[in-house]
């Protein structure tokens, strides 16, 4: 049984994604402020959060920034805000996706089936090993490890998969709106490139690519991105 941390302060919603979640098997936990979170945290490891942006005593970014420096698992930030700027800024902390309030419930259990897909993957083993060179980076498919010039890179899953996609499909230019569905394909998602836009640049950070002459992923201003032959 898969086990989801849902950090809400709202206890209208808390209890609604408990009902949704609960009814398709996955067990519960569930914390109303930061600290709470943290305690959780501390003694167990789930494999999904969903976290609120706004809480009463902790702010959601500080604790989507501190599960990263640690774990993997994916972070859902629910936020009542809906400035594209906002939801970058979650991105940006390490989230893999958000939804804005108010939300259909029926969305947001297509969204956490997706997102814990995702990271199964990530982590399974393949049945043969397949590693791409390029440049320096090493990107094993089995291991999902990234190396460029002998230092790991700590990627997301969904970081992890936008790179591989790039790779496998090097030398040719994938549109924003291409590589969101690639990296979403069938799963409810409403139509948005911003979310591709901020992974890329993390990845670009992570990388220590130059902005302005990168050496990997290259953008093609009007058309997409590629990583040439």
């Amino acid at each position: 049984m898969e086990r989801i941390l849902i950090v809400e302060d709202d206890k209208d919603i808390l209890d609604i994604l408990k009902i949704y979640l609960k009814a398709e098997s996955f067990e519960i936990l569930k914390a109303e402020n930061g600290k709470r979170a943290f305690e959780i945290l501390k003694d167990t490891e789930p494999d999904l959060v969903i976290l609120d942006l706004m809480l009463p005593d902790i702010n959601g970014l500080n604790i989507c920034k501190k599960i990263r420096t640690k774990y993997k698992y994916p972070i859902i930030m629910i936020t009542a805000k809906t400035s594209d700027q906002d939801k970058i800024i979650g991105l940006t902390y390490g989230a893999d996706d958000y939804i804005s309030k108010p939300f259909n419930p029926l969305e947001v259990m297509a969204r956490v089936k997706a997102q814990l897909r995702r990271y199964k993957e990530y982590g399974e083993d393949s049945k043969e090993d397949n590693i791409i060179y390029y440049k320096g980076l090493i990107l094993n498919t089995k291991s999902k490890h990234v190396n460029l010039n002998g230092k790991e890179l700590k990627l997301t899953p969904t970081e992890f998969n936008l790179l591989e996609i790039l790779l496998v499909n090097k030398g040719q230019v994938l549109s924003g709106e291409k590589l969101f569905h690639l990296l979403r394909e069938n799963e409810y998602y409403s139509k948005s490139t911003n979310t591709v836009t901020v992974h890329i640049r993390n990845l670009r950070e992570k990388m220590e690519e130059s902005f302005e002459h990168p050496e990997y992923i290259k953008t093609v201003w009007g058309v997409g991105y590629i990583i040439e032959d």
